[in-house]
């Protein structure tokens, strides 16, 4: 828990303990970069902070969007005083003590309480619940924090009385202008160590921090750190960056919005016949450490909704993939995967046996329980028999292959028509179509005989 006045710098470490990022935090409202949408002038959040009316609120954003440091330039604003707590880390007991040491504060003093709730989807009902009343009193202004959206994590009544603003991610040229700015600056950033960042190494923190502000910098420190030194300046090249931080770092929360996201345009771009975007996304999930099952059950969806009868092997390569993935695991069962991605991805795309059976599951539940017609009931007794069960029915191995005759048994309840399933003139699925004509033709002839 981070607790306190932001001008008491007492129990602060020095200087050069401090990382880059928490030494080039703004302070200011004009130092943040990016978010204009909500802190350019004239905008509702800048006038209401600017003018001490700030209310509760939810930050929605990617990681190191400037969540945290939004708030901390709001309670250094209006004077408030800042507590930060963070989910990982506090119970409903921290919670309590902080809006207890609130109400004594503005009893006293008049002065307010800004509590910061970092990862506030991480926090539980009974945690929520116990800032609930706080909020409605005003003894706290609550600024919660989340990479995930505030619509399924927060509850209800909570998010009720904040209003929720979204961080956009981090452009390109904003975190060129972070960096700049930390290699520029004396007082808080690299500025004495005389850095000359070339050009190249700027551009691969950029890439492999994945919008991050943060991360873009601890990288840029670190490589300074260990840069050579000659003539008395300090040369970060391209290599000297990647060699720093390793890998890009892909944003993926398994059970977060990201998840959802990236799946979404995976499923997406196999649907519509884009092979090389599904190979990307299907790469961006791997990487990122994701559960091969989980990306494979949502092909062997994907293989039966939207390729369907258009192409009824897809289904079975993507079974395979499946049983693949499980038999050799990772890394090696990317192999599969990619294949089945590929060819669900190229594959004619039909959804006619899925609206079909949309179609037919509406009838169901507009007509309800119809009785099984007689001559389709099964008769193991003789009552049964004696009640005509099975009476009528028509085994279709005693017609000839080419009489015709052999589809007219009705097989519907009374009084439905059908009709659900119309095939489309795609791959393989136009070869249904007169198929489905004559089947047709066959049962409407019958009817229209025993109507006469």
């Amino acid at each position: 828990m981070r607790q306190g006045d932001l001008f008491d710098d007492e129990t602060a470490a020095p200087a050069e303990l401090v990382p880059l990022a928490a030494r080039m935090r703004p302070r200011t409202l004009d130092e943040i970069v990016g978010q204009e949408h909500l802190l350019a002038p004239g905008r509702a959040l800048r006038q209401a902070i600017e003018t001490d009316q700030v209310g509760s609120m939810v930050f929605w954003g990617p990681p190191g969007s400037g969540k945290t440091t939004l708030a901390e330039v709001i309670a250094n604003t209006t004077m408030a005083r800042f507590v930060g707590i963070s989910a990982v880390s506090a119970g409903v007991a921290d919670v309590r003590k902080v809006i207890q040491e609130a109400e004594h504060l503005r009893a006293r003093l008049g002065r307010r309480t800004i509590l910061f709730l970092d990862e506030i989807h991480r926090f539980s009902k009974s945690q929520q619940d116990a800032v609930l009343q706080a909020v409605e009193r005003g003894i706290i202004t609550l600024i919660g924090a989340t990479t995930e959206n505030p619509s399924f994590e927060v509850n209800s009544a909570l998010l009720s009385r904040c209003r929720v603003y979204t961080l956009r991610p981090l452009t390109e040229a904003q975190l060129r202008l972070i960096l700049r700015r930390a290699v520029e600056d004396v007082e808080r950033g690299l500025g004495t160590l005389n850095v000359d960042l070339d050009p190249e190494a700027e551009s691969a923190l950029v890439r492999l921090s994945g919008g991050d502000a943060r991360i873009a910098l601890n990288g840029l420190e670190l490589a300074a750190s260990v840069a050579p030194v000659a003539e008395g300046r300090r040369r970060v090249s391209r290599a000297l960056v990647e060699d720093a931080m390793q890998r890009q770092v892909l944003v993926h929360d398994r059970a977060g919005d990201a998840h959802y996201d990236v799946v979404s345009a995976f499923i997406k771009s196999m649907r519509g016949s884009d092979p090389d975007a599904a190979l990307y996304w299907l790469a961006r999930m791997i990487e990122a450490g994701e559960d091969p099952l989980f990306i494979v059950r949502r092909m062997v969806l994907l293989a039966a909704e939207d390729v369907g009868l258009a192409d009824p092997q897809a289904l079975v390569v993507t079974v395979a993939a499946q049983q693949a993935v499980h038999l050799v695991g990772m890394p090696e069962g990317y192999l599969p995967l990619a294949e089945a991605a590929v060819y669900l991805a190229t594959a004619p795309k039909s959804n006619s046996a899925y609206a079909a059976y949309g179609r037919a599951r509406a009838e169901v539940q507009a007509t309800g329980t119809l009785p099984v017609p007689l001559h389709l009931r099964n008769a193991p007794t003789g009552l049964m028999r004696a009640l005509e069960y099975g009476k009528g029915y028509e085994y279709i191995h005693d017609f000839e292959p080419d009489d015709l005759a052999r589809f007219r048994q009705r097989y519907l309840p009374d009084g439905i028509r059908g009709g659900y399933f119309t095939p489309r003139a795609i791959g393989y699925e136009a070869k249904l179509v007169e198929r489905m004509r004559q089947l047709r033709t066959a049962r409407n002839q019958d009817e229209r005989s025993q109507k006469r």
